[in-house]
C-alpha cells in the first residue's frame, strides 16, 4: 500500500474524476481524497480565480466541483401548465393559390397520430412510423395529389381552448425540400416567443407530407402529416412547454 506521505503528494496533480476514483479503492484512501486542499488544487484548474479568497465561493471546494464539473445533460422537467386536450391546430396547405387542405385537429387526434402506417408505405418511412421517438402525426383523409412543379405552401395556429388565444407556429412556408428516400416533403418557420422569454430564439417548427410512391415522379400522394420541433423538443412535455412559451395573442 502507498504511505500517506506518497498519497498527499501524489493527489494534488489528479484530475477531479481520477481523485474521486480513488475515493472508491478504500476507507482510508478516501479520508485522505477527501481533503478539500486537494479539491481546491482540482479547481485552480479549472477555475483559478475561485481560489484567490479566503474560502470556496461553494461550502467546499469539493461541493464546487460535484456541481458544476460537468454540463447537466438532462432535467426532469415540471409538470406541463398545457395539455394537448387544450389545444387545436389550424392547418392550411396551398398549391399555388388553390386550397388543396384545410382542417381544425383536436390536439388528442395530433397527439395519438397514425397508428398504423397504410400498406405502400416506403421502409424507410415506415421505420420512422414506428419508431418509438415521440412524434405529432395526422392521418390524411381522402388523401391528396400535389404536383411537384407548382409551389406548395403551409400555414399553422395553434389555438387554446381554456382561454381562446391563438399562436402562430408557421407562417405560409413553402415546402421547398422533397426527400424521396424518406418519402417526406419538409417546410419550417421560426416560432415567434412570448416577450416573458426574451433570451428564447432560432427555434424551428417542422413540418412534414408524407407521401408514397404512386408511379409518377412529378406527383405524391400525399396520406400523412407530421409536425415536430426537434431543434430542442423531443418529448410530449417539452412539446407542450415549447408551445406554453409562444406569444400568445
Amino acid at each position: 500500500m502507498l504511505s500517506e506521505e506518497v498519497m498527499k503528494a501524489v493527489f494534488p496533480f489528479l484530475e477531479g474524476t481520477d481523485l474521486v476514483s480513488c475515493m472508491g479503492v478504500s476507507k482510508r484512501w478516501r479520508e485522505i481524497a477527501q481533503d478539500d486542499y486537494l479539491w481546491k488544487c482540482v479547481c485552480a484548474k479549472r477555475w483559478p480565480s475561485t481560489c484567490k479568497r479566503p474560502s470556496p465561493p461553494t461550502v467546499t471546494y469539493y461541493k464546487l466541483f460535484q456541481t458544476f464539473h460537468k454540463r447537466q445533460q438532462h432535467r426532469t422537467l415540471l409538470p406541463p401548465r398545457l395539455s394537448f386536450n387544450e389545444l387545436e391546430f389550424y392547418i392550411d396547405i396551398w398549391t399555388e393559390d388553390t386550397l388543396i387542405f384545410s382542417e381544425v385537429v383536436p390536439g388528442p387526434v395530433l397527439e395519438k397520430g397514425i397508428g398504423v402506417p397504410p400498406s405502400g408505405v416506403g421502409d424507410m418511412l415506415r421505420f420512422h412510423l414506428e419508431s418509438p421517438e415521440y412524434k405529432m402525426t395526422l392521418p390524411v383523409e381522402p388523401r391528396f395529389s400535389v404536383p411537384l412543379s407548382q409551389t406548395v405552401s403551409v400555414s399553422v395556429l395553434v389555438g387554446r381552448k381554456d382561454s381562446d388565444r391563438v399562436a402562430r407556429v408557421i407562417d405560409k412556408s413553402k415546402f421547398d425540400y422533397v426527400d424521396r428516400t424518406a418519402y417526406r416533403a419538409l417546410a419550417y418557420d421560426y416560432l415567434d416567443f412570448s416577450p416573458f422569454y426574451p433570451f428564447v430564439s432560432g427555434i424551428r417548427a417542422w413540418i412534414s407530407l408524407l407521401f408514397m410512391d404512386c408511379g409518377n415522379e412529378g406527383v405524391i400522394d400525399v396520406f400523412g402529416i407530421e409536425m415536430d420541433f426537434c431543434d430542442i423538443a423531443n418529448s410530449k412535455e417539452e412539446v407542450l412547454w415549447l408551445l406554453d412559451m409562444l406569444d400568445w395573442q
